[in-house]
């Protein structure tokens, strides 16, 4: 069996499980957000009103974190936190992050939630970042979510799995982001629906865990049910200074069996960038140089840790911000604010024209602190460029690893920032 395979057969309670397998699983962690918490309330008390449970199964694998509309920006969106601060004391749920802990994905991680051998289920589709470091982690709606709270278990498809192997050593200002998008690109937004996308190779097996996460942040992109990763020693590093907890490393077995391999060779690869209106819609950066831009952001679950924002302040130093963009940046949690502030970066950033906005998603799926107008065009580190998706149908947004965002920030125009001699 492959790693996924290995995990949801001990979940089942089985010896082994074979893909296209109906099986019945235990949850190791359930995660919801202040948008998906409410439905997820509200299917929940719709189940105990029909005789079902009136408590959640355990209130300490149950997270919830505020981080889609952090502060809140309407009237509606006070009371999706309302109801779900309510319901939480009302359950006893502790595990509730409010007032810009972070985006759920990092948070998660950084609390020492997330280690190799879990099963979590989260109400967001960005749930199998958490495959970085050897869960299967996958997003589910609130339906599926309130049986979870209310049983402890879910129902899964055993996935069909995809390997990945990525080689070389990326070059110059080429990082997860670009890899990422590359094979996104090549595979297509629905090459991987429903599979298990399992990445390897010395590329992965060297790259540290920022550079993970974003890889396995995008795997749902290309439509897969999780993307997941071998532990590699620094991912397990970063789990033990985390949490005391004990885990268990599953490795896929040598005969494991694949749907498909592909095999992708990084070494002279390109700053790449997504185009408007879908994620694999991808080019080398130097194919689109020159497009004006009115917004760069940088931030999200994809590229809002401080390896990125380190990447972004270098390329900004002593530099400003072109007098037509809007340059939002938004660490992806507290701990990486708290620490870009004590490194100077945040400084370099303010200094340089930027905005600088509390951890949270906002302007990621164009809720709020950065929403785009009629004809205006983004440059952004997020993971998805649908239309409408961060403003106005009719604008437009590229995808590009952080370096490519910063030098776009300072020329007004998609740049590739210079290499150095």
């Amino acid at each position: 069996m492959n790693m996924t395979e290995k995990i949801l057969a001990e979940a089942a309670g089985l010896r082994e499980v074979t893909p296209g397998e109906i099986i019945e699983a235990r949850v190791d962690l359930a995660m919801t957000h202040d948008g998906t918490s409410p439905p997820t309330i509200r299917t929940f008390r719709d189940i105990a009103s029909r005789g079902g449970p009136a408590r959640v199964w355990d209130p300490e694998r149950i997270v919830m974190v505020f981080d889609h509309n952090v502060p809140a920006n309407t009237i509606g969106a006070a009371e999706f936190q309302r109801v779900t601060r309510e319901f939480a004391r009302e359950q006893g749920i502790v595990n509730i992050f409010q007032n810009a802990a972070g985006i759920c994905h990092q948070v998660l991680p950084e609390r020492g939630f997330v280690r190799p051998g879990m099963v979590i289920v989260g109400a967001d589709s960005h749930t199998c970042t958490y495959g970085a470091f050897g869960a299967f982690a996958t997003g589910m709606g609130a339906t599926d979510m309130a049986m979870v709270f209310a049983t402890g278990k879910t129902w899964f498809m055993v996935p069909e799995a995809m390997r990945i192997e990525v080689t070389g050593k990326p070059e110059g200002h080429v990082y997860a982001k670009d890899v990422i998008l590359h094979i996104i690109g090549e595979i297509g937004v629905d090459g991987a629906t429903y599979r298990s996308v399992e990445f390897t190779g010395d590329t992965i097996e060297s790259m540290d865990v920022s550079g993970r996460m974003t890889i396995c942040n995008m795997a749902v992109e290309m439509g897969a049910k999780n993307g997941i990763m071998e532990p590699n020693r620094q991912t397990l590093d970063y789990v033990r200074a985390r949490t005391g907890r004990e885990f268990r490393v599953y490795s896929s077995d040598e005969d494991s069996q694949y749907l498909e391999d592909h095999h992708f060779d990084v070494s002279d690869l390109e700053p790449q960038v997504a185009c408007p209106d879908d994620v694999d819609n991808v080019c080398p950066v130097h194919r689109v140089e020159g497009t004006h831009i009115d917004e760069a952001f940088l931030g999200s679950c994809t590229n809002g840790r401080y390896e990125d924002l380190k990447i972004a302040a270098e390329v900004i130093s002593d530099r400003r911000v072109h007098e037509d963009v809007r340059f939002i940046v938004s660490p992806a949690s507290r701990e990486i604010y708290l620490k870009a502030l004590e490194d100077g970066i945040i400084e370099t950033f303010i200094r340089a024209g930027a905005i600088v906005c509390n951890p949270g998603c906002g302007p990621c799926l164009g809720a709020h602190m950065g929403v785009l107008a009629p004809g205006e065009v983004s440059i952004a580190t997020t993971n998805r460029n649908f239309r409408g998706r961060m403003g106005d149908p009719a604008s437009s947004v590229y995808l590009a690893n952080p370096a490519v965002v910063a030098e776009s920030a300072i020329e007004g125009v998609i740049s590739a920032p210079q290499q150095e001699a």
